[in-house]
């Protein structure tokens, strides 16, 4: 019996298949007779494909996802092999036809499973099973019967956390031979002939941006493995400082541009943070804004409440960003149009990514959009009440 409903809801699938393909051949009938001549021939291919029980439930049995048909009444009506080895389940038990509760004490997977049925759209959850990380997304079906997907984490977050050690080692590794470099370089400056200093110059130039780009992968590497409630490093701050620190770091290259900074000085901005890391992250976005600004403009920076936050504006008076800098400027290694960029300076590609970064790791983030009034707007979101 409990197979005849695994199998009646398989079916059920591809019955529900068949009948969408239907409904969609017969409105394409109504459009016009040369469309329908199309249609139909279409439709003698579909009728082809015979989604049966049997085919699906092998399919369901082949899969590396673990897959469990529930019952109405909460009983297994289906679960394959790699669901049974997940929840570590032994093989030679039968839980075909059990209560789910009678075979696991997973509370927080019963939870979701009532809430799926109740709001009628899929819900995911983690927990841990014996030592082993899980995920499961419930989805709810007809008849209150639901399909319950079910993977490890532990393989994904393994893979996560052994890319994050080689690109930290790497980068590791890549800094003693950089720092030698640099110091044959500065004596090759002073040994090589007059027409040769070009050459070595732009060799300082090249190996600082890979120094800038070892430093900018490491606080990387260091922030992606700092857990966001860790607020051992946290003092009390305030946002103006920050910013007035930020620019003089950049205000003598800002001065060579004769572009300024307009600060709205109406509010603070006080919170507590890692002080070293959001100067950091101010410094970015200013840096940034810098970039793009036009000689003898200005960079106007404002700091007010916005709810639960505090918000950050950094506007620069340049060409503003394009469609493509907006979805994924922060990403690493991106570079917006170096037609559009005031300096010849280049950065790592990482600034923005770890301005990303450190406000996630604060609880807040950090938005882009362009300026109604002209150029590029950078908003940097941080919580108001004390972090804990």
């Amino acid at each position: 019996m409990v197979i005849s409903a695994a199998l009646g809801f398989a079916a059920g699938i591809g019955i529900t298949l068949l009948l969408q393909r239907r409904r969609r051949v017969l409105a394409s009938k109504r459009t016009s007779k040369r469309t329908s001549k199309r249609t139909s021939k279409r439709t003698s291919k579909d009728r082809s494909i015979v989604l049966n029980a049997p085919q699906l439930l092998a399919w369901i049995d082949a899969a590396t996802q673990g897959w469990m048909i529930l019952a109405p009444d909460h009983s297994i009506a289906y679960i394959n092999d790699r669901a049974e080895r997940l929840l570590h389940i032994p093989s030679n038990r039968l839980v075909r036809g059990m209560k789910l509760r009678d075979v696991l004490d997973i509370p927080v997977l019963e939870e979701l499973i009532f809430s799926s049925r109740y709001q009628l759209r899929s819900q995911r959850c983690e927990w841990d099973q014996q030592g082993t990380p899980l995920e499961a997304v419930v989805l709810p079906g007809s008849d209150e019967c639901c399909l319950v997907l079910i993977q490890s984490r532990q393989s994904l977050e393994a893979q996560q956390q052994q890319q994050e050690r080689w690109v930290s080692d790497v980068a590791h590794e890549l800094k003693t031979p950089l720092t030698a470099l640099m110091l044959v370089s500065d004596r090759l400056e002073l040994a090589v002939k007059e027409d040769d200093t070009a050459l070595v110059q732009r060799l300082q130039k090249e190996l600082r941006r890979l120094q800038l780009l070892v430093e900018d992968l490491l606080e990387l590497s260091r922030l992606e493995n700092s857990l966001p409630q860790d607020d051992s490093e946290h003092v009390p701050l305030t946002l103006e400082d920050l910013v007035d620190s930020a620019w003089g770091s950049i205000g003598p290259i800002a001065e060579e541009r004769r572009v300024s900074l307009q600060l709205d000085r109406s509010e603070s901005g006080p919170l507590r943070g890692d002080q070293r890391r959001l100067h950091r992250a101010v410094l970015n976005l200013l840096d940034n804004a810098l970039r793009y600004s036009p000689d003898e403009s200005s960079i106007d920076v404002s700091v007010r409440q916005s709810g639960g936050w505090w918000l950050l504006s950094i506007r620069d008076h340049g060409p503003g960003l394009s469609e493509a800098d907006l979805t994924r400027m922060f990403q690493r290694f991106y570079r917006g149009d170096p037609s559009r960029t005031r300096s010849n300076r280049s950065g790592s590609g990482l600034g923005l990514a770890i301005v990303q970064q450190i406000a996630v790791n604060h609880g807040g983030r950090i938005e882009a959009r362009n300026h109604p009034a002209g150029g590029a707007c950078m908003d940097l979101l941080l919580p108001r009440e004390t972090l804990q």
